[in-house]
């Protein structure tokens, strides 16, 4: 068996040992966002398996929180089960919520690109499948300029021949069960074997050639 069934198949029983210790439900638990009224920004991206990015964003200073969720497919209301399936055009995605006096746009996407692997395409680190294609879904011209000239930056650095992250207009973002918010909170020892059995720490670190920012 390869490594990537192996630690699908972690990934699985990690999530069937979750549900098993908590009721099921697919309410999303409560935000940690400031009252109405007060500035917030969001913005959406895909980095394969949303418990990482999700992790890796709400590390961020100025981040008020990240949600894990599906987008950029054609199948209304998917789960999980059908999304790693593959087939409904879906990508595993987060939506982050930040506070627009602490952090921008363009700091969102300098992060973002620090955390993932570009060069790939359809998959992140272990998980393979356009369900874990890297994407940025920009939400109005500004997020859409300001996410061309990054890939267009990075390209004309030299780092990277090809770039296969993917670029489109944010289309509706469905968020993920329950049992995937803050997973990495609700099943610490879980999520970091998977992660560091994934390989996706050194891999950023072989791409970027440089410890994450």
């Amino acid at each position: 068996m390869t490594q990537k069934n192996v630690l699908r198949l972690y990934r699985q029983a990690c999530l069937a040992s979750a549900l098993g210790l908590m009721l099921w439900t697919t309410a999303v638990a409560q935000t940690k966002l400031p009252p109405k009224g007060t500035p917030v920004g969001t913005a959406i991206f895909a980095g394969g398996c949303f418990w990482c990015i999700e992790a890796d964003f709400e590390a961020l200073p100025g981040v008020l929180e990240v949600e894990s969720g599906y987008t950029a497919g054609n199948t209304p209301n998917p789960t999980y089960e059908q999304v790693s399936a593959g087939g409904t055009g879906h990508t595993e995605a987060v939506r982050v919520y930040y506070d627009p006096s602490k952090l921008n746009y363009a700091q969102l996407l300098d992060y973002f690109w620090r955390h993932i692997d570009p060069t790939v395409k359809d998959r992140q680190f272990c998980d393979v499948g356009s369900q874990y294609r890297s994407g940025i879904y920009w939400q109005n011209d500004s997020e859409r300029a300001s996410a061309q000239a990054s890939r267009d930056a990075l390209l004309q650095s030299g780092r990277f021949n090809t770039i296969h992250t993917e670029l489109a207009p944010a289309s509706k973002f469905y968020l993920a069960e329950a049992y995937h918010q803050d997973y990495y909170k609700k099943n610490p020892i879980r999520y970091s074997y998977y992660r560091q059995r994934c390989g996706r720490d050194a891999r950023v670190k072989e791409v970027w050639g440089e410890a994450k920012k």
